[in-house]
């Protein structure tokens, strides 16, 4: 916590979203231990991602949104709403336009902008699609922080940063040892699984400094970061997680990453 104290509010952003950067990486390490995965473990582990993301977009986010917008003086739920609205619409466009592969599907069912882009890119840019919102939510909170919303803690934001990162653990194995079943190396196929968490630092950043350079978009950022977040999760994660017609596993991972989150950041934040 001293070593985040010291640093400038990008500075504190980039060294978070750093650090969820370099949990994905260690996930995607376990492609050199394990060439599959069990169906009931990954199921588990996205599910797991969608819990805590879910509750990342509440408690983390949403909720201070709406605190900020009562405190000042507007309608509590009119910024959230647009915000929230906002995230959502713009995933669906990325998604739209961006061209990318979910696992397990044929290079035919590419989606987003036609391209002859390899199958290794496809795939990576679908998984690195959703690392969007969590760098960004990441850099929003802290950017808040340094705002001075009263609302918003630097424990808050760290308690994000750690959520955050734990959902990456399993994320980032859920990207590389899938491609290593597809016949890539262990070598490339944690390089690309790694580098799926490589836009959460520049994300960061970005939210970071938009705060900072505009306050009163704050609670219009937070919320824009939830609805790109419940996006990501109602689109891919949990649709991902119960593709082989066993939804418990799922729906408990589920809950225990709600749960998680939900304890970080009511007990630091």
């Amino acid at each position: 916590m001293d070593f985040i104290i010291g640093l400038s509010p990008i500075g504190q952003a980039l060294a978070a979203t750093g650090f969820t950067w370099f949990v994905t990486a260690l996930g995607a390490a376990l492609v050199f231990f394990f060439k599959t995965i069990n169906r009931k473990v990954l199921d588990a582990m996205l599910g797991f991602a969608a819990g805590v993301m879910i509750a990342a977009s509440f408690w983390s986010l949403l909720a201070p949104a709406i605190e900020m917008s009562e405190e000042a003086g507007n309608l509590p739920w009119m910024a959230p709403l647009i915000g929230f609205l906002c995230g959502g619409l713009f995933l669906k466009l990325t998604d739209s336009l961006l061209p990318h592969l979910h696992m397990g599907k044929s290079q035919d069912k590419a989606e987003g902008i036609k391209t002859n882009w390899k199958r290794s890119i496809l795939l990576v840019t679908a998984i690195t699609l959703h690392n969007i919102p969590e760098g960004l939510a990441v850099g929003v909170a802290f950017g808040a922080v340094a705002a001075g919303i009263p609302s918003a803690t630097l424990a808050g934001a760290v308690a994000l940063a750690i959520g955050i990162g734990i959902q990456n653990f399993p994320e980032g194995a859920a990207v590389s040892i899938p491609l290593r079943r597809e016949g890539f190396s262990r070598v490339k196929s944690f390089w690309y699984g790694q580098m799926s968490g490589m836009v959460e630092p520049i994300a960061g950043v970005i939210g970071a400094a938009s705060v900072l350079l505009m306050r009163p978009l704050l609670p219009y950022a937070l919320s824009f970061a939830a609805g790109a977040m419940i996006y990501v999760v109602v689109e891919e994660l949990i649709p991902e997680a119960q593709t082989s017609g066993d939804s418990d596993i799922a729906t408990i991972g589920t809950l225990l990453g709600f749960a998680v989150m939900m304890v970080l950041d009511v007990a630091l934040g």
